[in-house]
């Protein structure tokens, strides 16, 4: 019953991201449309601060042999590859609001698909070795290629983000209250996937660390 109080706290913090993200401002080109992409924004600074946070824990996990940072960089990482996988389908709506049409070779929706599979065959492979402090590592290097990839990313048709801009006012106050709301619901759904994790001294079976 414990677990499943993160999953509503996590259905709770969206919709009230939801209710957060009408109350932005409209914008003066795409109006009130703009604010599906105040939320397809938040949403996406969810995941990756999750995927920061499971990308920490578990190089911790991995250096410490620690259950408990272990248990929590996997359940992360799923939790925010949920997000993630969500944000892609998101993407395209809000490529059809803001463009009227699709472009998906924009780099900033083709290297986030491509981390996507690449996430999903990673979470297969860990879950089937079944060896927590190589899921935690692995964590690791996952979120710091993302972060790399997503760093050296061009931006084609995808703008920069104006709630970053100094004159962006309540739209920043707007925003973060968006990615502060989505990241809980984010990390209550991990708290929801999460299950505790033995770690072992070995990280292939006759092979000493």
């Amino acid at each position: 019953m414990k677990r499943f109080s993160g999953l509503w706290i996590a259905v709770l913090l969206i919709l009230l991201a939801v209710c957060s993200a009408l109350l932005a401002p409209p914008e003066k080109t795409l109006g009130e449309r703009a604010r599906l992409i105040y939320f397809h924004a938040g949403w996406v600074w969810a995941a990756l601060l999750s995927f920061g946070l499971s990308g920490l824990t578990g190089l911790i996990g991995f250096l410490s042999r620690r259950s408990n940072p272990l248990s929590w960089s996997i359940a992360l990482q799923r939790s925010a590859l949920v997000f993630w996988l969500v944000f892609l389908p998101m993407s395209l709506w809000v490529m059809q609001v803001s463009w009227n049409g699709l472009f998906l070779a924009e780099p900033r929706f083709r290297i986030p698909l491509h981390f996507a599979v690449i996430g999903l065959l990673l979470q297969a492979a860990t879950t089937l070795i079944s060896k927590p402090a190589i899921s935690g590592l692995a964590n690791f290097l996952f979120t710091a290629m993302l972060f790399l990839a997503l760093q050296g990313a061009e931006y084609v048709l995808h703008p920069q983000m104006p709630m970053l801009n100094d004159r962006a006012g309540t739209l920043r106050f707007t925003f973060f209250a968006l990615v502060l709301l989505l990241s809980g619901a984010c990390w209550s759904l991990a708290a929801f996937l999460m299950r505790p994790v033995q770690p072992s001294s070995k990280l292939f079976p006759n092979v000493s660390l």
